[in-house]
């Protein structure tokens, strides 16, 4: 199995056994050599309120029982399996078993380590923690191959695993990349009601479009059949984030409430005026040194709605945030309509590397991204990001990328340049290519 269509370029057939979710994106669909078998999600949440650690073993027994089914039964043999870690309970064992029973060859994927994510909710030192880093460490060197997503993994790999893995860096597909006028038009206007519609009590986005009008949305207009930006928009800033402990999310709230008060501060705004006032100069044209900033968050979680009662308790007068699920053909046009990314991943291991920012440079969108160990295997400071490690650099960034938006920012505009370059040096299925195929081959043999 293999998350990638890249394979089917090289006369491969690609089976994909994964949990069910979400739609893949219309190219994996329609790829007739591209064959989706979806496994329903075991969900055991009476046995979890009773003991979480026997719903844990419950869980994994069924999921290896599944695994094998589809694996076994479900799907031609196959030459190799390609599985991405983690998860590796029970993962790793099951495909493991099944290479033997099948004759074909096993290569690990290593995106991150299993043991790290379950240790930021259980501790480092819990004995499940300990359980699982053994067996991911122990049927992960029983592959006939490795990949890995950076330098720093390769060597903890390496040094520590004893496994010798090939770095695969993630690329975006081809179908991430910059928006045009018209897509961007047509983006805003299906996404017209979320944008529109505030996290609690009106802000300054809401208030703008109060007429539906397929002509023009909080972004764009469209006038005798062309489409324009408009002079007076928004910053569009977008982040996806899975709402997990890995990602704190208050970095970027508390960011934003920076940015509004400085901004207030430099333009010398009273502490008590009247917000309803300055949305109306807004909705009538009036331009300011400093944008407002709309930030659209993508993606599912767990402290989604936490986080959506955190922001209707702040008050902003020219940031307003936005909580959204888009379908896998939307995602990378919003990606590609916007202006600035930002990144909260900081690696539960410190040596993984977030996707998300990948998709972005692939659209053609700057990055400012959460410091780690490895990050600047991606991000390239002032070339197409910028990092920071504290929710006063963040808002420092923020004021100094969008001030004189959306014309006179030369800073924002460097790094779009840099960002396009970066996601057009390189797409998936060159890397699939010079440093995944050469592997496969060597270990079908």
């Amino acid at each position: 199995t293999t998350p990638s269509p890249s394979p089917t370029r090289a006369g491969m057939e690609v089976d994909i056994v994964a949990n069910g979710g979400s739609d893949p994106h219309l190219s994996l669909r329609e790829n007739p050599s591209i064959h989706i078998h979806e496994m329903k999600s075991v969900q055991l949440s009476g046995i979890s309120k009773i003991s979480g650690a026997l719903a844990l073993l419950l869980k994994a027994a069924i999921q290896f029982i599944m695994l094998i089914w589809f694996l076994c039964f479900k799907i031609p043999r196959p030459d190799v399996f390609i599985v991405q870690n983690p998860p590796s309970v029970p993962t790793l064992a099951a495909v493991k078993l099944v290479s033997w029973l099948r004759g074909a060859k096993f290569i690990v994927d290593w995106h991150n380590f299993g043991y790290t994510l379950l240790g930021l909710s259980h501790g480092r030192s819990h004995v499940i923690v300990k359980v699982y880093f053994w067996f991911e460490k122990h049927f992960g060197r029983m592959a006939d191959g490795a990949f890995c997503v950076t330098k720093a993994m390769q060597h903890e790999l390496a040094q520590n695993w004893g496994i010798k893995a090939t770095v695969l860096y993630d690329h975006s597909p081809e179908f991430f990349r910059p928006a045009s006028l018209t897509e961007k038009h047509e983006l805003f206007c299906r996404l017209g009601g979320s944008i529109c519609g505030a996290i609690g009590s009106a802000d300054c986005i809401s208030v703008e479009k109060e007429v539906e009008d397929k002509n023009t949305t909080v972004l764009t207009g469209k006038i005798d059949g062309g489409v324009s930006l408009k002079p007076n928009r928004p910053a569009l800033v977008v982040s996806s984030t899975s709402w997990t402990p890995d990602e704190d999310f208050s970095i970027l709230l508390e960011a934003a409430l920076m940015y509004d008060r400085r901004v207030a501060a430099t333009l010398g705004e009273e502490d008590s005026m009247d917000e309803g006032q300055l949305w109306i100069d807004i909705k009538n044209g009036k331009q300011f040194d400093y944008p407002r900033l709309l930030f659209v968050i993508t993606g599912k979680g767990p402290d989604r709605k936490k986080y959506e009662e955190q922001i209707k308790r702040l008050k902003l007068r020219r940031v307003a945030f936005r909580t959204m699920w888009l379908a896998s053909e939307d995602y990378p046009l919003l990606l590609g309509s916007a202006d600035l990314g930002v990144s909260l991943h900081t690696s539960s291991s410190g040596l993984d590397l977030p996707m998300k920012v990948v998709d972005m440079f692939g659209c053609g969108l700057p990055v400012c991204a959460a410091s780690f160990s490895c990050i600047e295997e991606l991000v390239k400071v002032n070339r197409n990001g910028l990092l920071f490690s504290t929710s006063s650099e963040l808002a420092d960034e923020l004021m100094m990328l969008f001030k004189g938006f959306p014309e006179e920012c030369v800073t924002l505009k460097s790094l779009k340049d840099g960002a396009l370059s970066t996601g057009s040096s390189s797409k998936w299925s060159a890397e699939w290519g010079t440093n995944a195929l050469p592997l496969v081959n060597q270990v079908i043999g």
